[in-house]
């Protein structure tokens, strides 16, 4: 069963403006280019947004729900832009896909002087202003677009505005979306059957407006990830957070078992630290279906969750529900989950991968499951790799790819 997933990415504007004059494509990176085909008579979409100087993004895939957000429910084969219009005329700084529904994140002004100040002995110091605003498009069964509990699904992006403050960060996860404020601060909304909203046990099972996660005041967020019923955070001082569905030690939390022997499944309504790490700092985490993956600032990756026939690599252990090292990996600086297959850039800029094979999703060669970390060679083995994307058609169609690219602002988990 092959199932399309929505891409969506973002291109830096004054890199490609003579790309499309010239008709050579569109760069998804500075060092390694993967080049998507402008052909004749289909570049008058790019060429006018380029022109209007602003920073947009190119869809294509799955148009089901309408969560490429190009006003109907048609599949694209090729890439196809989105007006400015769509967000009031402002640039785009992130995207985020989900299960079925996309999160844009704009940026009104993007200048690198706006005004000078004149402090009192008379030094000058400039500033840059920036307003974030999100925008959502998609299915909205569980009002994960954050703007009402209806309708059902929306084709073309509406902006969230329930969230009082300039917006920095989004992420998207199956069902759920987050969004992270200039000061720190976890506006959450969607599904929450299984607390992975972190608002607390008697919340509500979906909440369609965000909501902020009132536990953490006083504690700022710098990133978030969001799987398939759980979400993770780290703090600005590099604390992980973890909350939501804790099936397979997905969580990090570890896990007690029933008088039965069987295990619990954990769940947890409120972010927790997880104490595993503590005395680590991590830098970069991603939250996957059935398990989950972080970076520290010494470069190890550690991986908490399901590793079912022998994915992982952890003896016969189904589980690992407790952070355990993954080795050998050098320094390691970016990471990224799939459904059931993991994804990792050393800090030289080599791809390597592991887990789940199928329809060859770890750009290895063949389909077989692979339990340790192998470097991707394929056709930029020679160049470095500075970011990775995971897409995922969740609920048991695992059909996984990557998006290698430079330069282009992404939410780190799609599902």
């Amino acid at each position: 069963m092959i199932v399309f997933r929505s891409r969506a990415c973002m291109k830096n504007l004054s890199r490609l403006s003579n790309l499309v004059k010239r008709k050579e494509g569109l760069a998804f990176g500075s060092s390694f280019r993967r080049w998507v085909s402008v052909e004749s008579g289909r570049s008058e979409g790019f060429a006018e947004e380029l022109s209007n100087g602003k920073k947009f993004a190119a869809l294509w895939g799955n148009g089901d729900f309408g969560r490429l957000g190009l006003g109907n429910l048609e599949s694209q084969w090729r890439p196809k832009p989105i007006l400015a219009s769509a967000f009031g005329d402002q640039s785009l700084k992130e995207v985020a896909c989900g299960g079925a529904h996309t999160l844009f994140l704009t940026v009104l002004l993007e200048l690198s002087l706006l005004f000078v100040v004149v402090t009192r002995d008379d030094r000058t110091s400039s500033r840059t202003l920036e307003n974030g605003d999100v925008y959502a498009t998609g299915l909205n069964d569980f009002g994960q677009l954050g703007i009402s509990d209806s309708p059902n699904y929306t084709t073309e992006p509406h902006r969230v505005s329930r969230i009082p403050k300039k917006i920095i960060k989004i992420a998207a996860g199956y069902h759920h979306s987050a969004a992270i404020t200039v000061d720190g601060e976890l506006y959450v909304w969607g599904k929450n059957a299984n607390g992975q909203l972190g608002l607390g046990k008697k919340a509500e099972k979906i909440i369609p407006l965000p909501r902020k996660i009132e536990c953490l005041d006083g504690v700022a967020i710098k990133m978030v990830s969001l799987g398939f019923e759980h979400s993770i955070a780290v703090t600005d001082n590099g604390e992980a957070l973890s909350w939501g569905g804790g099936e397979s030690g997905r969580l990090g939390h570890g896990h007690e078992s029933s008088i039965l022997g069987f295990q619990k499944s954990g769940s947890e309504y409120t972010p927790r630290l997880i104490k595993g790490l503590e005395g680590v700092k991590v830098k970069s985490v991603s939250a996957g279906m059935m398990h989950s993956a972080c970076i520290c600032e010494n470069g190890s990756v550690y991986f908490f969750g399901e590793r079912e026939l022998g994915k992982w690599g952890f003896g016969k252990a189904k589980s690992v529900t407790t952070p355990a090292a993954i080795s050998p990996l050098p320094f390691s600086e970016e990471v990224a989950c799939g459904g059931y297959h993991t994804c990792v850039i050393s800090n030289g800029g080599e791809l390597y991968t592991w887990g789940s094979n199928e329809n060859g999703c770890l750009g290895i060669g063949g389909t077989d499951i692979n339990d340790s970390p192998e470097r991707v060679e394929g056709p930029f083995s020679g160049q470095p790799v500075s970011k990775e994307e995971m897409f995922t058609r969740g609920a048991g169609v695992v059909q996984m790819e990557h998006l290698k690219k430079t330069g282009i602002h992404q939410a780190d988990n799609c599902f």
